[in-house]
């Protein structure tokens, strides 16, 4: 049986898509306003991949001028979610887990933080982490949590939508994976558990 769970927020907990206005609107907005040396169709792509990739990511992507770099990083890093945000259909599956659980979420650590507060779900975890990806990654994360709480990776299930990120990080360190993929983006990704939602999440973490 599983009995810690480091868990993923965005598109995990929640969807973004479902609360694209207060989370990004803003955001958006902001952007407009910048040269970010890409063309309209760019930025609408864009705009769409910031739903569910962190935002540095698609900004190398895409080729956003390194010259507006530093303003938007500063407007990010003292950016706050300030509109309730609602969690997914499926957060009760999450929420319904025994035993100790602890968000780890790559990003900016105010607006990560101001999430969690807007949710409204704080207290169901111990520990809310926001891993600064420019200069560490989860993988990383995850060793610092296991070695500071004494955990054992064999009673750990980490639950996320990325497959490239916390679910290819827990592979590489022994530990069980559960990704969820609604859209079935990753359909050849390895990972131990997988589900389209969170309805066989209690199973895999052996707790029915």
């Amino acid at each position: 049986m599983k009995r810690i769970f480091f868990i993923d927020l965005d598109n995990t907990i929640y969807f973004t898509k479902a609360n694209e206005e207060q989370l990004m609107g803003e955001l958006y907005r902001f952007l407009e306003r910048l040269d970010l040396g890409i063309s309209k169709e760019d930025f609408q792509l864009a705009k769409q991949e910031m739903l569910r990739v962190p935002f540095l990511k698609v900004a190398k992507k895409y080729g956003f001028r390194e010259e507006v770099m530093p303003e938007v990083i500063s407007y990010l890093e003292n950016r706050e979610v300030t509109q309730p945000l609602k969690p997914s259909d499926d957060y009760h599956h999450i929420k319904s887990l025994i035993g100790r659980k602890f968000i780890i979420t790559a990003g900016f650590p105010k607006q990560q933080q101001s999430k969690v507060k807007m949710l409204g779900i704080a207290d169901d975890f111990e520990e809310v982490h926001v891993v600064d990806v420019s200069i560490t990654n989860k993988k990383e994360a995850f060793k610092m949590f296991i070695d500071r709480h004494h955990l054992k990776k064999e009673e750990i299930l980490i639950i996320g939508d990325d497959a490239e990120s916390e679910i290819k990080s827990g592979l590489e360190l022994g530990i069980s994976t559960f990704l969820l993929d609604p859209e079935n983006l990753h359909p050849n990704a390895e990972t131990t558990f997988r589900g389209n939602d969170l309805s066989n999440l209690r199973a895999a973490a052996g707790q029915e």
